[in-house]
């Protein structure tokens, strides 16, 4: 592969795995209040969060591939496992390492989450959240445009976006436990009064 295509595409992956992780984490805060648009149903909103949850790893793990087999960085794959090895910029490029390994984690107990049981891997599953401020950190300093003003773009989108998930699911407050209930009853209710 080309040299300057690895480059192009470390760092066109890397952007795009952090916008993919930036949505992730903001529908997973609204999911959490139960949000839902009307005529979008909640299982909807679940098996979008799993699939971009899915896109945003592989597209993290095309980032690693490409900056690992890069021969301009030179990083290698022990820069990949160990946080702070990198000649290069090595808290960056270590708090992208942290990030990535906390993303892993995330994806492993999730492929085992029936095998686990719902408190350990939701235990398991908060790490994503310490994962996305480590990862826009590690964009900000690792990244040859870090400062371009397309990816100072991207990355006030995605703090954007994450902040308001938070500020939508403080404010919000608890999600209704009953409400599906509630609803299944008035679905009856109407069922046999319109029949």
């Amino acid at each position: 592969m080309n040299d300057t295509l690895l480059w192009y595409t470390t760092r066109g992956s890397g952007a795009v795995s952090l916008l993919l992780l930036s949505a992730v984490v903001a529908l997973g805060v609204l999911s959490a209040v139960r949000f839902q648009a009307p005529g979008w149903p909640r299982f909807l909103t679940a098996a979008f969060h799993r699939n971009l949850s899915l896109t945003a790893v592989v597209f993290l793990a095309l980032h690693v591939v490409t900056a690992v087999t890069d021969p301009f960085a030179h990083l290698g794959l022990t820069v990949a496992l160990v946080p702070f090895t990198s000649w290069y910029r090595a808290l960056w490029v270590g708090l992208g390492t942290i990030a990535m390994e906390l993303i892993a984690a995330v994806a492993v107990t999730s492929l085992l989450r029936r095998w686990l049981g719902h408190t350990a891997w939701r235990a398991v599953h908060w790490l994503a959240y310490a994962a996305w401020p480590v990862a826009l950190v590690h964009g900000i300093g690792a990244g040859t445009d870090g400062t371009a003003d397309w990816m100072l773009a991207i990355d006030l989108f995605s703090a954007g976006a994450v902040v308001t998930a938070v500020v939508g699911r403080l404010l919000g407050g608890r999600p209704d436990q009953m409400a599906d209930a509630r609803a299944r009853f008035r679905a009856t209710v109407q069922r046999e009064v319109t029949r």
